[in-house]
């Protein structure tokens, strides 16, 4: 019980401490200056602030309506999946890592949402010519990589 306490915790305050860390670095260096590229426009950094979801998704909703779903209902899921994921029996390290993945980005977000007026600071962006990604910050990272890791992990055990 214990070790899954420790694993999600310590990969959680280290992925919120780096997210909110560059979150600090791209608003203090990139906030109302041109935005910074590297090999020929594939790695690009400039400062947005996104108060959708994943890709601006909902960013057109009403005010009220988009706090309470990505700030209540995410707030509400991530509650959830914490019990879950510390109760849960069946899960090994890997798991929970990839738990501790989802949830620091989750919560990091989240926190964004509380302090930036329902806004997330968003970063990131890579592509080649106009096959670009959207914009993007490291908690968004860690839960892809997180959700990334519990499908391959359900995958590699379905096929046994």
């Amino acid at each position: 019980m214990n070790n899954k306490f420790l694993l999600i915790g310590v990969t959680s305050i280290i992925s919120i401490a780096l997210d909110q860390f560059t979150k600090y670095l791209a608003t203090k260096y990139l906030f109302m200056h041109e935005q910074l590229s590297w090999w020929n426009d594939f790695f690009v950094l400039t400062y947005s602030i996104n108060h959708g979801a994943f890709l601006g998704l909902g960013n057109s909703l009403p005010e009220g309506i988009r706090n309470l779903i990505f700030s209540g209902l995410v707030g509400l899921f991530l509650i959830g999946f914490s019990i879950y994921a510390l109760r849960d029996k069946t899960m090994n390290g890997l798991q929970h890592f990839a738990c501790g993945l989802i949830l620091s980005g989750g919560f990091s977000n989240l926190y964004d949402r509380i302090t930036n007026n329902g806004g997330v600071v968003d970063f990131m962006n890579m592509g080649i010519g106009g096959l670009r990604t959207g914009i993007f910050n490291v908690a968004d990272m860690a839960i892809m990589a997180g959700v990334f890791l519990l499908i391959f992990y359900s995958y590699k055990t379905d096929k046994k």
